[in-house]
């Protein structure tokens, strides 16, 4: 008899830990309770990828870009960052750029940003578009300096503009993930 009401004072203790468990989760950082799981991002870009080339050229793209749920109407209100470098036999040049702007489409994105550092004289202050193709492994990309010439050189380019996504990814490298944006129209 001794074991069996162990047992349940046990259990009872158990069951009580869990329901209040579950109530303090189910309330928010506000101590207040919200009905299902937290809105999703408005948009996003993230991953990285290196570039095929038959020459073998070492060409890196990284993004995370993002548009939070609460600035849905207005991609100009993307936040974070995204790199790219290309080097051949040694050199090259690398750059880091601010997000100012990401517009996505089902699995295509294009973001615009500002470059904040780079090792190419006249680079910094220029703004640079991308546009990617998630393809899963298959990924693609473009950028506007394909048709503006160097980002040290290029006039100004507005936000939100990039090339057609002609480029493609080295095989195995292609992670980039796209979170299409979904405005209400």
């Amino acid at each position: 008899m001794k074991r069996r009401t162990t047992t349940a004072a046990l259990c009872a203790a158990l069951l009580l830990t869990a329901v209040t468990t579950g109530a303090a989760v189910a309330a928010g950082p506000d101590g207040r309770s919200h009905d299902g799981p937290p809105p999703r991002e408005a948009a996003a870009l993230t991953g990285t990828a290196k570039l095929y080339r038959s020459a073998g050229d070492d060409i890196t793209f990284t993004f995370d870009a993002h548009l939070a749920a609460e600035d849905t109407e207005d991609p100009l209100k993307a936040t974070g960052t995204f790199e790219f470098s290309h080097y051949l036999d040694g050199k090259g040049a690398r750059a880091e750029a601010t997000v100012d702007c990401l517009l996505t489409g089902g699995d295509v994105a294009v973001v615009s940003g500002v470059i904040t550092d780079s090792d190419l004289p006249g680079a910094e202050g220029k703004r640079v578009g991308i546009t990617v193709h998630d393809l899963g492994r298959r990924d693609r990309l473009g950028y506007s300096w394909a048709a503006t010439g160097s980002p040290a050189e290029g006039g100004e380019l507005p936000r939100c503009v990039g090339s057609a996504p002609f480029e493609k990814v080295r095989k195995g490298t292609g992670d980039f993930d796209v979170v299409p944006w979904q405005p209400r129209l």
